[in-house]
């Protein structure tokens, strides 16, 4: 109880001149203690996450991409969906924001109580393929089957050799209707087969992940290449 052990004395003093009684005074201890439990697992699902940045929706700019439907973002927010075991499917070209958006769903849901890792589609092919060499795979799998939300960020930006494709279907398939999924990516469904190699694995792929999805429409200008020129327009000349 690491609060009630820095907060007594000085809680004690304050409740005696308020003229509190006993039982006022370790109400009060015990909330301040559950207060700063709850914040410190929120700090420890966060770190376990391994977000590449802490962000949220408050800072994410709607503006900048009207054809995204912030209510529905808004309402993923409350992270319901993922205990209903849905997916979401973020699409839209580089620079609109999706992995922001990503981001600020994994946060709520870490500040929901729920377990999230974070990691690029290259990135859990690499760990993949390295396990399965180092005979760690089924440890791994289990890892990732067992989390509540695995966000899958920048699926499609470079294709997936054969053996890379089969690992992450069999991640995807042993999450399916077991736990919650994001993936980002800058391809439309109909350019998937790019990635993973065949219309057969791209298909099943597909029907994993669609079966229950929010899908993310995240098309427009280039969001980080906006604030860019905003940024030039400001400096002095």
């Amino acid at each position: 109880l690491p609060t009630f052990l820095r907060e007594y004395e000085k809680l004690g003093r304050q409740c005696a001149i308020e003229g509190l009684d006993h039982v006022q005074f370790l109400a009060r201890l015990v909330e301040l203690e559950l207060i700063d439990r709850e914040r410190r697992m929120v700090e420890r699902r966060i770190k376990a996450a391994k977000f590449p940045a802490t962000k949220s929706l408050d800072s994410f700019d709607f503006k900048a991409i009207p054809n995204l439907n912030k209510m529905q973002v808004l309402d993923l927010a409350r992270s319901a969906w993922i205990d209903r075991r849905e997916n979401v499917i973020a699409l839209g070209p580089s620079g609109t924001g999706k992995t922001h958006v990503a981001l600020g769903l994994g946060l709520a849901a870490c500040q929901k109580g729920l377990s999230v890792s974070f990691i690029t589609a290259a990135a859990l092919v690499n760990e993949l393929m390295e396990a399965r060499d180092e005979r760690r795979l089924l440890r791994l799998q289990k890892q990732l089957a067992t989390v509540k939300l695995l966000i899958i960020d920048e699926l499609g930006f470079v294709p997936l050799s054969k053996t890379g494709a089969e690992l992450l279907f069999e991640v995807i398939s042993q999450r399916y209707e077991r736990g919650s999924t994001i993936i980002t990516s800058n391809l439309p469904f109909d350019e998937w087969t790019e990635t993973f190699g065949t219309e057969r694995l791209t298909g099943a792929l597909l029907d994993r992940l669609t079966h229950h999805v929010n899908i993310l429409e995240m098309n427009g200008d280039s969001y980080r290449l906006g604030q860019s020129r905003a940024r030039k327009a400001v400096v002095p000349t």
